[in-house]
């Protein structure tokens, strides 16, 4: 019997909350942080939506549901599906921390990448 993975979502600006590897997975870096080494453990920005769906989506919740289809879409091609693999293996030993810089957590790209990671075979 495996273990299930331990995948949460936190905003970058909270500061850590609980033990585990914190990846930002965010492609552009929070506003208002400065590049410190000891933020977060790793930086997945290939895991993140690409540049044309997250200016598409804009954090419209009404437009979620779409959202969440494509995303899902494009993490199953490279490089995405790389760094997909990447944190899988990390969710794998240890538990993993997905911070992301948006408000709405809910309706966020790293809460279709958790669900995602959570739902991986091993």
């Amino acid at each position: 019997m495996s273990r299930r993975r331990t995948v949460s979502v936190r905003r970058v600006y909270e500061g850590p909350q609980e033990d585990g590897y914190r990846a930002l997975v965010d492609r552009l870096w929070p506003r208002g942080m400065t590049r410190t080494p000891d933020l977060f453990d790793g930086w997945a920005k290939d895991a993140a939506p690409s540049t044309e769906l997250r200016r598409w989506y804009g954090h419209d919740p009404a437009k979620y549901a779409e959202f969440a289809r494509r995303y899902r879409s494009e993490l199953h091609q490279p490089p995405a599906s790389e760094a997909v693999a990447r944190l899988a293996s990390v969710a794998d030993r240890q538990a993993l921390v997905l911070l992301t810089a948006t408000r709405d957590v809910e309706h966020s790209g790293a809460h279709v990448l958790a669900a995602v990671l959570q739902r991986i075979q091993r």
